[in-house]
């Protein structure tokens, strides 16, 4: 029985889809002025896993995540650039999607962009005002009236009246309240003409909240079963959401809200106000994208992650060791797609052991616990019973397919950058200091055993560490 955190009631609640056997989830996604970061990685590849669970545990789901691609940011980034808006965020979005191929990403059944959606945030600004939930200004933007809309802070659990304006938006004149938020902003003389559409409220373009709703209501409906995204969009972005699209719709919005935790550098909140952000790309560069993969889902989605050179260096540790258990099973075959791993015959036992954790609010850190444990019954067999051995690879890697994991043919993961190069070898070595230091004894073996499989001999003397190479 699938169990989720819902943001709004702030506790588990039992998974009840509005339809059975169906789920409608929608994401936000990237604003598109610049190159993804791991703060971005994080949420495509928690609502990634969430997707994958879903639809492993036979519902069908259908998977929106938005593409922001006309804001003020990208307004002020084209004009720094002197380039057209729309080849700005073309060139962003072709390097958010070679990100997500390389993070082996499934892509979302749709990605709708702001910019297609104009006449349907129209339709639902036209709403709000017909229901005097929304006002034209003296300055020609259209508001979302905030004090019309009796239920805002639910979501945040803040108190309208001890709201601090400057948290949420610049006092702007020609609002009725301070809290008030725009829904259409009247294009301005030095805005160029790519950034205009024509309303019943004259020339001007969607305020950012208002995008999400109508993408989200015209592809799912207007109500579906879960919306996700970053703990920083909490407030007031999704609050902003559910006012603007309970108010035009009259009926609740969404069943079940999901919000991942923050990436920190030196227990700071990655941001690029602080400077201390990382791009996806340069990650990469130093990094397996599986190893990325793992590094995020080994913590809990709704717990932050503290970014460091040595957890990446764990987690590739973690990695290579399921692997070998892979590569070391006799008759072992990998399949060549994930469809054909799902088809694997596993375990019963294990195969619930993992459900567990899964559908206990997408529990990664336990359901990995249970690959390791699988990974550790595999090696304490050895030679003995190869059949149930093989049994056993081929549930280790159907389960890990639900999370992303191991799905390349082992040798060659092995092999790779990963596996003998020089700064591969260095980083196989601090995750052996590593695992001694916390006294994972077993863990700091399974390394060395590995190295010296590649022809490293570390010997522990009293002097330090020596290293022998076979040349």
């Amino acid at each position: 029985m699938l169990q989720i955190y819902n943001t709004l009631s702030r506790s588990k609640e039992v998974f009840k889809p509005l339809v059975a056997g169906e789920i409608k989830m929608y994401v936000c996604g990237m604003t598109v002025y610049d190159y993804c970061h791991l703060g971005h990685a994080r949420v495509m590849i928690v609502f990634d896993m969430v997707a994958r669970w879903l639809r492993a545990s036979d519902y069908k789901v259908t998977y929106v995540r938005n593409i922001t691609d006309i804001d003020d940011k990208i307004i002020q980034r084209a004009l720094d650039n002197k380039e057209p808006i729309a080849a700005l965020t073309q060139r962003f979005i072709n390097a958010m999607h070679a990100d997500s191929e390389l993070l082996h990403l499934l892509p979302p059944d749709h990605e709708p962009r702001a910019t297609h959606y104009i006449q349907q945030m129209q339709g639902m600004i036209g709403r709000l005002l017909e229901r005097e939930m929304a006002y034209q200004s003296e300055d020609g933007d259209v508001n979302f009236a905030v004090r019309q809309f009796p239920k805002y802070g639910a979501l945040s659990g803040k108190d309208i009246d001890e709201l601090n304006p400057g948290e949420r938006v610049a006092v702007i004149g020609g609002k009725r309240d301070p809290l008030d938020f725009v829904l259409w902003k009247k294009a301005k003389p030095e805005e160029p003409a790519d950034t205009r559409w024509q309303s019943p409220w004259g020339e001007g373009r969607p305020g950012w909240h208002i995008e999400c709703s109508a993408m989200s209501c015209d592809l799912l409906g207007q109500q579906f079963d879960i919306h996700g995204g970053g703990a920083d969009l909490q407030f007031p972005h999704h609050e902003n959401e559910i006012a603007q699209s309970e108010g035009a719709n009259g009926k609740p919005f969404v069943n079940y809200w999901m919000h991942n935790g923050h990436i920190r550098v030196n227990q700071e909140k990655m941001s690029k106000s602080l400077g201390n952000f990382f791009l996806i790309r340069d990650v990469l560069k130093e990094f397996d994208p599986e190893v990325v993969r793992f590094f995020m889902l080994r913590a809990h989605y709704r717990s932050p992650i503290n970014y460091t050179d040595a957890q990446l260096q764990e987690a590739r540790s973690g990695l290579i060791r399921l692997y070998r258990a892979l590569a070391e099973t006799v008759g072992y075959e990998h399949p060549q797609t994930s469809n054909s791993v799902m088809k694997l015959e596993m375990i019963d036992a294990w195969k619930e052991r993992f459900a567990v954790a899964m559908n206990d609010d997408f529990n990664t850190p336990e359901a990995i616990a249970v690959l390791f444990d699988l990974t550790s019954e595999i090696n304490r067999l050895g030679a003995e019973n190869p059949p149930l051995r093989l049994q056993l690879a081929h549930t280790l890697c159907a389960l890990a397919a639900t999370l992303g994991f191991l799905q390349r043919n082992p040798n060659s993961f092995l092999q790779s950058g990963d596996g003998v190069g020089e700064a591969a070898i260095d980083i196989q070595i601090a995750a052996r200091q590593a695992a001694k230091q916390a006294k994972d004894f077993k863990q700091a073996d399974a390394i060395r055993q590995h190295l010296l499989e590649q022809g490293i001999l570390l010997e522990d003397k009293p002097g330090g560490l020596t290293i022998w190479k076979r040349v």
